[in-house]
């Protein structure tokens, strides 16, 4: 059983890649800004042979709260207030091997759960929700945070809030519903840091004008928390995912022992931080567990 987690995990490699496009400066909006997708991004059918979903806007609460500013929006931000994401029914059903169809489909139902519990959780803390969209390639097309990275299996690009997610041979070679989610969880959170101010007021423009050593640093801090929030939703929906418990330790074993392969430049934490911070949003289902910028150095090593 473990074996073939591992040859699952080590098959999902590609797509984790992804990854690297939101520590590297290069992939994000400018500090001050997170737009609609412009026109230009929407003329972008000629490089795609895929399709769109997920664009539907969520209202507003009527008494919204003003999102704190600067670096308290990344250490006291009012998601962390919020408590447990909510227990809602998840059954994206299985990814068929070789099945892009499969594969399209279980990752647009996992959103459609991310959809409809990050908004029920922004609702708590009074700020405004917006759906990100989900759009399926078959090449690598450009966006507006830039070209597709060499070997990415997806990523999310905050100045359209689109997550792009790449179907391929390798991708589909064998169908890992958990690993699968967890990707997609993670990425989504990143929506999460922009809807919520942690990006655009804090994290992109410190990490904009910071030296190699503080801008590593600083990535390290965003990206586990987007392990934890994903974490924290999948052990939110556990019981109807499913997350079978055989399936998620072999995913921490493996994640502490080669999860900070992909990352030389360690802009992601070891392999063992990543553990921590999955294992961390998991057992407590919450946001408020998600708090990387104020944990220790050692805890975001």
């Amino acid at each position: 059983m473990i074996s073939r987690l591992v040859r699952r995990l080590w098959s999902l490699l590609a797509v984790v890649t992804v990854f690297s496009l939101l520590c590297t400066g290069t992939a994000e909006a400018p500090a001050s800004t997170a737009p609609p997708a412009p026109p230009a991004a929407q003329r972008e059918a000629g490089q795609d042979a895929g399709t769109e979903t997920g664009t539907g806007v969520d209202t507003a609460p009527e008494q919204g709260r003003r999102p704190a500013r600067g670096k308290a929006s990344a250490t006291a931000n009012a998601l962390y207030r919020t408590g447990r994401l909510p227990r809602l029914r998840c059954a994206p059903g299985e990814i068929l091997p070789g099945s892009a169809a499969s594969y399209r489909g279980f990752m647009s139902r996992v959103t459609a759960c991310l959809n409809r519990s990050w908004g029920r959780q922004f609702a708590k803390a009074r700020l405004p929700f917006t759906k990100p969209r989900l759009r399926f390639v078959t090449g690598q097309v450009s966006s507006p945070c830039g070209k597709w990275p060499t070997g990415a299996g997806g990523y999310y690009c905050s100045a359209n809030r689109t997550i792009y997610i790449g179907i391929t041979k390798r991708v589909l070679r064998e169908g890992f519903e958990l690993g699968s989610a967890q990707f997609m969880a993670h990425e989504y959170a990143h929506h999460v840091q922009t809807l919520s101010g942690i990006g655009p007021d804090y994290y992109f423009p410190r990490h904009a004008w910071a030296g190699r050593a503080e801008a590593l640093a600083l990535s390290r801090r965003f990206e586990v928390q987007a392990d934890c929030m994903g974490s924290a939703f999948l052990g939110s929906v556990a019981g109807t995912l499913p997350v079978r418990d055989t399936d998620w330790r072999g995913m921490i074993e493996w994640t502490t022992r080669y999860g900070d392969e992909a990352w030389p430049a360690n802009d992601h934490g070891k392999g063992s931080t990543q553990a921590y911070w999955m294992g961390r949003g998991f057992e407590a289902c919450a946001p408020g567990a998600c708090n990387t910028w104020t944990a220790s150095k050692a805890r975001v090593a």
